[in-house]
């Protein structure tokens, strides 16, 4: 397995990731699929804003892609970021999650970013023990704010501080 920077021409293998968890699992809460030039535009957006976007891959197939953005739009939240990691049901139960988030994390702290959000789906077991195994702390259960598959949705919201600073500027 390898883990490096995701190029445009990973998109459309992007898209089809993306699009499986959209179309069979709760772990992406939209209800319609995207094509490549969506995603393109979605890398692009990320590039342009210093973000990084990852993917995993095995024998030159894309296995899974993870990136980070801003939290919230506003100035105050600008130490802050929420992530996503996506593995290919083919390839899952391998440690890319992992891998990937990892690598992620340690992105984050270079960019001096404080804290790491993850938003997920309540039921998703998998996802929680992941992020709690990476020190992730449960900070909010927010009940049926969303649905799919005609179903209310929980959200859990983790978070991880990525370092020690006592204040933003970093003097103490």
């Amino acid at each position: 397995m390898n883990i490096r920077y995701a190029s445009i021409d990973d998109c459309a293998a992007i898209a089809e990731i993306y699009n499986h968890a959209v179309l069979h699992t709760a772990a992406i809460w939209n209800d319609q699929t995207v094509d490549t030039d969506n995603r393109i535009a979605w890398y692009e957006a990320r590039q342009i804003a210093g973000y990084p976007v990852l993917v995993s891959e095995e024998n030159g197939t894309v296995t899974g892609y993870a990136s980070f953005g801003d939290w919230r739009a506003f100035d105050g939240f600008r130490h802050t970021v929420e992530h996503s990691v996506y593995v290919h049901p083919d390839h899952q139960g391998k440690g890319l999650g992992r891998a990937l988030l990892t690598q992620l994390i340690l992105e984050a702290q270079q960019m001096g970013k404080h804290v790491m959000i993850a938003g997920i789906e309540s039921q998703n077991q998998a996802s929680l023990k992941l992020h709690a195994a990476l020190g992730f702390i449960t900070t909010a259960q927010m009940p049926q704010v969303g649905t799919k598959f005609g179903r209310w949705l929980d959200l859990t919201f983790m978070q991880l501080q990525l370092d020690d600073r006592r204040d933003p500027d970093g003097r103490g």
